[in-house]
């Protein structure tokens, strides 16, 4: 747990944003005292008429949390404010949580833009993980584990929060027998014979106070209540430390979508692309959607490893903390490639990722000068500037693995661009070489 002050927290603006913005935008409350399915009853509303509620509403009864007893109470959960108010800069993101793989990337891209399933503001094709939670007094969030077992932090603006953790080597004792369904909520009267293993659990409590950030490593389970009125900024993300934690929840999730329509394989046209829009739906990403994510990153890592290694000897030792980490970025990302190449799941499709298409995409020169300036900001004194950033990309467009019409369509061919380009890098009297086998 870590205080705000001094850690690039959030400041509070001369005139609160409540008076300046009408907050029309359509958002999620759930309703903390009625249960539908895994999750809390949602409710659609105006972020406006959410305060008018919680400041008209009347305060929860005092209770002991350890009852089971939930107040009907709203909960504000997911409020996309930074995506919503791209130029009112409430807060900066603390630096040691710079390395945000997914939100750079969702900055630029879409992480799932299948046709027959892709809407503008759908869960599936969530703009960001970027969220505002505003709950009062006694709100709630169920168990959980965070999406794509990603990490998150969440920095206390206002108020009280108890936390609950479960470790992940615990994991398997919130599950059933058949570990499909968890534990809904474990102040509850939870079923022995539903959930045997649960009376063995060992769980940490942590209060975590106004101005305080928590951070929660992946696969940690945990459930959250709001011990006073609390409003709080939450991120989640991933990066090279924890990229096995997506694919490992990728294939399981995938065996799982696979196993529910087993019994429509002979009478399905393209059972196996059934397969991966269920696996988008239920996830959030499928198997190409993922490949394409770290195909697009390693690109610019390649990028700007090579801008960083043909400079001058000045350009080397001032960047020589940024180019270890690119290197350690794109070997983490080759071994998780070579995880992949194994995997039911992937057969050969033509237009998965073209390389000439991406060098030239706009979208991708934006991916690229914010991962550079990412970790300039991280690791040396002074951002990159466009030119920079673009240069990058320019001086990688002679690589071989990049030459006009390569196609990435399978980890494998991933792998081979990787350890083309490395070679390439290292013959070509760079003044530094790369060895990613040595880091990963």
């Amino acid at each position: 747990m870590e205080s705000l002050q001094g850690l690039g927290h959030p400041r509070r603006p001369p005139q609160s944003p409540f008076l300046r913005y009408p907050f029309r935008q359509i958002q999620s409350s759930a309703d903390c005292g009625t249960r539908e399915f895994t999750d809390q009853k949602r409710e659609e509303m105006s972020v406006s008429e959410f305060a008018e509620r919680w400041l008209m509403g009347c305060e929860p009864e005092d209770s002991d949390v350890s009852t089971g007893d939930r107040p009907r109470v709203l909960y504000l959960k997911d409020w996309h404010f930074v995506k919503d108010y791209p130029n009112y800069v409430a807060y900066t993101t603390p630096v040691f949580f710079h390395d945000d793989w997914l939100n750079l990337y969702l900055d630029c891209y879409r992480m799932h833009t299948d046709p027959e399933m892709y809407q503008e503001s759908d869960d599936i094709s969530c703009s960001d993980y970027r969220f505002v939670y505003m709950g009062a007094k006694g709100s709630w969030t169920p168990l959980h584990a965070d999406v794509f077992r990603s990490y998150s932090w969440s920095a206390n603006v206002c108020g009280k929060k108890q936390w609950l953790f479960l470790s992940p080597s615990q994991r398997h004792l919130v599950f059933d027998r058949n570990m499909k369904n968890s534990v809904y909520d474990i102040f509850s009267d939870v079923s022995e014979m539903t959930f045997p293993g649960f009376k063995e659990t060992i769980w940490t409590e942590c209060i975590q106070e106004e101005n305080e950030i928590i951070f929660v490593p992946s696969g940690w389970y945990h459930q959250v209540q709001n011990l006073e009125d609390t409003i709080s900024i939450n991120h989640n993300w991933f990066n090279a430390h924890n990229l096995s934690w997506i694919w490992d929840l990728l294939s399981r999730d995938y065996d799982d979508a696979k196993e529910y329509i087993e019994d429509i394989r002979d009478i399905c046209d393209d059972f196996e692309g059934l397969c991966q829009r269920n696996l988008a739906a239920n996830t959030g990403m499928n198997f190409f959607d993922f490949l394409i994510f770290v195909t697009r990153f390693a690109f610019a890592y390649l990028g700007q490893l090579c801008y960083l290694l043909r400079g001058d000897d000045d350009t080397i030792q001032h960047s020589s903390l940024t180019v270890q980490q690119l290197a350690l970025n794109l070997a983490f990302i080759r071994k998780i490639a070579m995880k992949m190449k194994d995997a039911e799941g992937f057969e050969k499709h033509q237009d998965i990722l073209d390389t000439a298409e991406t060098l030239n995409d706009p979208r991708f020169s934006e991916l690229c000068i914010k991962v550079g300036n990412t970790y300039r900001m991280i690791l040396e004194p002074q951002p990159w500037s466009y030119n920079t950033a673009k240069a990058c990309i320019d001086v990688s467009g002679d690589f071989d693995f990049l030459k006009k019409g390569s196609l990435v369509c399978t980890p494998g061919d991933l792998v081979s661009c990787i350890d083309n380009a490395v070679e390439n890098l290292n013959r070509k009297g760079s003044k530094g070489s790369i060895h990613l086998g040595e880091l990963a």
